[in-house]
């Protein structure tokens, strides 16, 4: 089962050294449930990432507002932890959630931002940038229907 966000911030607080952090990113990573090679399409593919990424969104709408769950991958190995960093953070939120959510201030408030190269801060931002989209899309279609 995969870690949530407040534990993977938890332990990310008793690793001080960023060699240990990197670590521990790629160990997050290596718990990422694997995509199907038919789900790693250029539909899914995150653009603006440097490495392959691939974030496969679901939307439950039972409840009031629709909930958002999304499955990710990468064939880069600190970039797959990023991916289930953020895909942590914001799976299994209500879209109206995600879009309050500032992913990118909360991983420069733990140092993650400026351990990053540009190229994958980058890829952050987009990755951030597309579950954003699908939540706005998910309260638009919500709001038609």
């Amino acid at each position: 089962m995969a870690a949530s966000f407040n534990e993977i911030m938890e332990n990310f607080g008793f690793l001080e050294d960023w060699e240990d952090r990197y670590r521990y990113l790629i160990e997050l990573g290596k718990d990422l449930p694997p995509l199907e090679e038919s789900e790693m399409t250029e539909e899914t593919r995150v653009k603006g990432c440097a490495s392959q990424v691939w974030v496969i969104t679901s939307i439950n709408r039972d409840g009031v507002e629709p909930v958002l769950s999304f499955r990710g991958q990468s064939d880069a190995h600190i970039v797959k932890g990023l991916v289930a960093l953020t895909l942590a953070l914001y799976s299994g939120r209500s879209a109206s959630e995600i879009l309050a959510l500032d992913a990118l201030d909360l991983f420069r408030r733990i140092g993650l931002a400026e351990h990053l190269t540009p190229q994958r801060s980058n890829g952050v931002r987009s990755m951030v940038e597309r579950i954003r989209r699908d939540a706005k899309a998910a309260l638009a279609s919500e709001a038609e229907a």
